[in-house]
């Protein structure tokens, strides 16, 4: 197993961060590396997830809101990897994937922050 994680402070409630994660149809319009979601967004229930680029292996994807003084939020989002071909692509996990959950990242605190 791989685990990535990257973070960001959000100048912006919980519930806007929360609401634009849960807003499915949005992301190809903000989202440069989770293209597409489909399913039930439930404990429990599985989605569908495109994400650019794509990679041949399992991921349990999660995001975290901490919520912060002032109306802020810090955003977490992260991937546990697992299968035979884990180890085989862990330095473009550590790269390219990060590098996608950072641009993702961004994107939604630009979003967020939109007035």
């Amino acid at each position: 197993m791989h685990r990535l994680e990257a973070s960001i402070e959000i100048n912006a409630p919980a519930e806007r961060v929360w609401s634009l994660l849960m807003d499915f149809p949005s992301y190809p319009r903000w989202n440069p590396f989770v293209r597409s979601i489909e399913g039930n967004p439930a404990a429990g229930e599985s989605l569908k997830v495109f994400i650019q680029p794509p990679g041949l292996f399992d991921g349990e994807h999660y995001f975290k809101l901490e919520p912060k003084s002032s109306g802020r939020v810090l955003f977490h989002q992260g991937e546990v990897f697992s299968g035979l071909l884990v180890p085989l692509l862990r330095q473009s996990l550590d790269h390219e994937t990060k590098q996608g959950f950072i641009a993702m990242n961004e994107a939604l605190k630009r979003e967020a922050e939109r007035r």
